[in-house]
């Protein structure tokens, strides 16, 4: 499909720069395609922010490292 678009002429000229001889729909293909998918992903977070919140506490919570210990020593594969 075909659109329109309205750029100024110093960003054309940077991107004709940057993407090389007879290279720009593809540059600008690519930079929207990119785009789109970063403000999918925002919109993705924003729906789920704060959703583990309300999660259950951990054994891990207070103390990771700790309980990393812990659990490679209670190993039953545990070498040595």
């Amino acid at each position: 499909m075909r659109m329109h678009i309205d750029l100024d002429e110093d960003l054309v000229r940077e991107i004709d720069r940057l993407a090389g001889p007879r290279e720009r729909t593809a540059f600008v293909r690519k930079a929207l395609t990119t785009a789109v998918t970063e403000a999918r992903r925002a919109e993705a977070l924003a729906r789920v922010a704060g959703s583990l919140a309300q999660a259950a506490p951990h054994e891990w919570d207070a103390d990771p490292a700790q309980w990393v210990r812990e659990t490679r020593r209670s190993g039953a594969r545990r070498a040595g």
